[in-house]
């Protein structure tokens, strides 16, 4: 079993497709042990986006997606499942917008290209994001979530195809 942090950023609750998302989730038996809907602190975006992207994107990418993360509410979101890292990647398609594949969260709900956003001078706004490894999503949920926010919970539908260590 795994966790992994989902975050619906300001582009999706704007559009109004939190619950289309969300659904997806749900219906892959992904299981939600946390959420919540807040408007980030700076600070707490920096957290998230770590100098890791600056070295991979640079700096004014990071400080683009700071901005972007800031800019409205956003929804976070723990889940937990058999290999939930690796399947809510897939689900979510490349960062991306223009390249990722349709039948993808971002290849059926969005289109933005980096290009784009980069003549534009804004973060890439692409709906969602989701922790890219075990590791990265322990420390991101840390980022996001007290300890005691997280519901330990077993749902009916998994009682015989999930057992709980």
């Amino acid at each position: 079993m795994e966790k992994t942090l989902i975050l619906l950023k300001p582009d999706t609750l704007e559009r109004g497709i939190t619950g289309e998302i969300i659904t997806r989730f749900e219906r892959v038996g992904a299981k939600i042990i946390g959420l919540k809907l807040l408007v980030s602190a700076k600070d707490t975006a920096s957290l998230h986006y770590t100098d890791d992207l600056a070295k991979r994107r640079g700096e004014k990418v990071r400080n683009l997606m700071i901005e972007m993360l800031t800019s409205g509410p956003i929804m976070a979101m723990v889940l937990e499942g058999i290999e939930i890292v690796e399947i809510a990647r897939k689900m979510v398609g490349v960062t991306e917008p223009k390249a990722a594949a349709p039948g993808t969260i971002r290849g059926d709900y969005s289109h933005v290209s980096f290009k784009h956003a980069d003549e534009k001078g804004i973060g890439v706004f692409n709906l969602i994001h989701a922790s890219g490894s075990p590791e990265e999503a322990k420390s991101e949920i840390n980022v996001w979530f007290k300890p005691e926010e997280l519901v330990s919970h077993q749902p009916a539908y998994t009682k015989f195809t999930l057992k709980e260590d």
